[in-house]
């Protein structure tokens, strides 16, 4: 097996809780009515992967990704009313998720300190190196090797082999050519190789 493969596995979560689909529904349904009790189930079960992906694109900072965590489930709560299951609400969260995460990156470039910084070095300024906590010195060393990454190849390796997102929509969510995705996918790809080799 490849190890990007590997890599890309152990990166994803695994679902929180198996479910056929009712019971889901039925709680979701109940939360967007504005059941608090619903919608801390779903909060439950859907924490660990929320911030999971927020802390990948963030580069592992702790506090910032609990924060931003919590944002999204504060937008999540808000948007339930509209909430339509035209997609699992799983797939719906996770997605919400990472535009918190993304809006957050963009907010950052923004701001007038960040003014006469290049788009690397401003995305650089986002997050640290950290192991987000995981027990195994694989994970840890793999999580460590992701967050290392420069904060544009981080996340376009995040959104395209971990969340599975196309390099379209990682191009207009991330405010770059399509080509410039691509060309990222492979940078932070021969880096995480580069850096993990260097472990092994």
């Amino acid at each position: 097996m490849d190890m990007l493969t590997v890599v890309t596995e152990s990166l994803t979560d695994a679902p929180a809780v198996p479910d056929d689909g009712s019971e889901e529904r039925s709680l979701v349904a109940a939360a967007a009515r504005g059941e608090m009790r619903a919608f801390e189930t779903l909060y439950r079960r859907h924490a660990s992967r929320v911030h999971g992906v927020i802390a990948r694109l963030v580069g592992g900072h702790g506090a910032r990704a609990e924060d931003l965590t919590q944002e999204a489930f504060v937008r999540a709560w808000q948007a339930l009313p509209a909430f339509r299951f035209e997609s699992a609400f799983s797939t719906w969260l996770h997605r919400l998720a990472v535009n918190t995460a993304l809006m957050e990156l963009r907010s950052r470039r923004s701001r007038p300190q960040d003014e006469g910084d290049s788009d690397e070095e401003i995305f650089d300024l986002i997050g640290s190196a950290d192991s987000a906590g995981h027990t195994t010195a694989l994970s840890m060393d793999l999580e460590r090797a992701v967050a290392s990454l420069p904060p544009r190849a981080r996340a376009v390796l995040v959104l395209y082999d971990v969340e599975g997102w196309k390099h379209e929509e990682i191009a207009a969510e991330l405010g770059m050519a399509v080509g410039s995705s691509k060309a990222q996918l492979h940078r932070a790809r021969s880096l995480l190789r580069d850096r993990l080799g260097a472990h092994a």
